[in-house]
């Protein structure tokens, strides 16, 4: 009896273990890089792995469940920015990142900041998501009140590794300046709006979809200004690189602040070529449905204005096939 006891139990541990080895081997994991956890890229990019993720066991879409890719677990990872998000997507590290379409573009040719770099010739697009300003933000007293206004100062250009960072040069550049013109920092989210409320700095750029919450939050305890971005300097970025528009943050985006004009560029949503084509087509699908755009209008302010009409805006990057598939399908690609 005891045998025959040791017998079934042995099956059914067997049992048990050859049913989730079932499930582990149905789980499928997928990240997606993002960007600093105070600005934009962080709490959009949550909203999206939530809205594609479909684990083991979930309940049926129609009875109230998730509505992602079968199996999925997708994730969304803090990190540096643009610049570290396509190279994470290029070496492997990550299955996919958000990027600004500029620093992608560059990254794909080899071209602009990233002359002399070999083409990141298996970058592939899923999706165009919104689009990013670029803040210049002082305090209200600072006598900051243009771009050149920083020759001399205390200015954070963001991490290198990030869309900022480069974006910042550019503009400077644009305006007569160089980095060597400015004393430059590397500050982030939180910690440049600290360092500009303690006066270790004069000023910090920030690319982000509008508003973004560190600078809502510095807004509410500081009197700040978003300096303008405008003016010939903004037609000679315009006018070089086709991939920047001249655009406004309305008034009352953030506290006492009122309509400034400034520089945009798109957020876009990267992969790798290597990347299952079946996967990437199921993922894309998800994000469109209409459970997605539930998730997308109440999970963030931008995030009302990913849709499927601006998913192809401003896309130089080739689509991945599986997300040509979805488009095709979709009647959005010809």
């Amino acid at each position: 009896m005891m045998k025959f006891v040791r017998t079934l139990a042995t099956g059914a541990a067997l049992t048990v273990g050859l049913a989730g080895a079932t499930i582990a081997q149905d789980v499928k994991f997928f990240t997606i890089g993002t960007g600093g956890t105070a600005y934009t890229y962080y709490p959009v990019g949550g909203v999206i792995a939530n809205a594609i993720s479909k684990p083991p066991g979930s309940r049926p879409c129609d009875e109230g469940g998730s509505c992602g890719v079968d199996g999925l677990i997708a994730s969304a990872v803090s990190s540096r920015g643009s610049v570290d998000n396509v190279n994470a997507i290029v070496s492997g590290l990550r299955n996919s990142g958000f990027a600004q379409s500029d620093v992608a573009y560059w990254a794909y040719t080899g071209t602009g900041t990233m002359d002399g770099q070999p083409p990141a010739e298996n970058l592939r697009t899923i999706a165009a998501l919104f689009e990013e300003h670029i803040h210049l933000v002082a305090k209200a007293d600072s006598g900051i009140d243009s771009v050149a206004d920083l020759e001399g100062k205390r200015v954070s250009l963001d991490e290198p590794g990030s869309g900022t960072y480069v974006d910042a040069g550019l503009i400077l550049e644009a305006n007569g300046l160089s980095i060597d013109d400015v004393t430059a920092e590397a500050l982030k989210g939180n910690a440049a709006s600290d360092a500009l409320r303690n006066g270790r700095i004069d000023a910090f750029f920030v690319v982000a979809g509008y508003p973004t919450g560190s600078l809502v939050e510095l807004a509410s305890a500081e009197d700040i200004k978003l300096v303008p971005i405008s003016g010939d300097g903004a037609d000679a970025l315009t006018d070089k690189y086709g991939f920047f528009a001249q655009s406004d943050i309305p008034a009352g985006t953030y506290e006492g602040i009122d309509t400034t004009p400034t520089v945009a560029v798109g957020a876009q949503w990267f992969t790798s070529a290597e990347e299952d084509e079946e996967l990437i087509y199921q993922i894309t699908k998800a994000l469109w449905n209409d459970n997605s755009r539930k998730l997308l209008d109440v999970g963030h302010a931008k995030g009302r204005t990913i849709t499927p009409d601006t998913a192809l805006k401003g896309v130089g990057v080739p689509l991945h096939a599986g997300a040509e598939r979805f488009y095709r399908e979709a009647g959005l690609l010809d």
